[in-house]
């Protein structure tokens, strides 16, 4: 399995990201997004302590990603026991070395295995630093993310919030999200991506911690973790 976050450290570069390494940095996003609105006092009161849910950067992670989106964490969980080498993590060198029909053992769909070994190409092949570019603003971070195909918005925000550490990330696409945010602020419906993308900016500069905060709130209300990184 992926490491603890504990383990690594990011510097920011020129001071222009902004990295959570641990849960005092949380803590700390914590008490700043609630002098930004007080609406969220309660919410926290509610959702009780946010997991970091850090995880080390490069294909591991994102590829863990990638085999989470749109399955049940129980599904996701299984295919990924599946695609771990026995001797050790997997690697994007390792990942192209595999058989072409292997993604069928594994139970992944062909759309995610195609994804994967793109993405597997293109680190082997030292054309993408995954480690690197979480050093990178989010902007530029994101779009050379979501230039590979298959790569979308949401994988690439929850790559940089989890893997990156980036604390001004705000997956608003997240169906999990919508829900809580709706919910949470008596919304009188679930809101859509862009009009919550909006909502979310009053959270900025700790909107990676806000995304934390509604999906805790998500797993006291509907007893479900829909967290994309267990």
């Amino acid at each position: 399995m992926l490491s603890s976050a504990t383990d690594f450290s990011f510097e920011p570069l020129g001071g222009r990201v902004q990295i959570i390494r641990n849960d005092d940095d949380v803590r700390l996003g914590l008490e700043a997004l609630l002098r930004l609105d007080p609406r969220l006092a309660p919410i926290a009161a509610e959702a009780g302590p946010i997991p970091l849910r850090l995880r080390e950067p490069g294909f591991a992670g994102l590829a863990h990603i990638i085999v989470s989106q749109m399955v049940s964490r129980a599904s996701a969980e299984a295919i990924w026991r599946r695609m771990l080498p026995a001797d050790g993590p997997l690697t994007a060198e390792g990942y192209v070395l595999l058989a072409p029909e292997a993604w069928r053992e594994f139970g992944l769909s062909r759309a995610k295995a195609d994804t994967l070994s793109r993405v597997a190409e293109a680190v082997a092949s030292g054309h993408l630093d995954l480690s690197g570019l979480c050093l990178k603003p989010p902007d530029e971070a994101l779009g050379e993310l979501t230039a590979l195909k298959g790569v979308g918005p949401w994988t690439a925000q929850v790559y940089l919030m989890f893997c990156g550490g980036h604390a001004d990330v705000f997956p608003a696409g997240d169906v999990a999200l919508q829900n809580a945010v709706g919910a949470a602020l008596g919304l009188a419906a679930r809101p859509q991506a862009k009009p919550l993308a909006r909502l979310a900016e009053i959270w900025s500069p700790w909107r990676s911690v806000a995304a934390r905060l509604f999906w805790a709130y998500y797993v006291t209300k509907m007893r479900r973790d829909m967290v994309p990184i267990g």
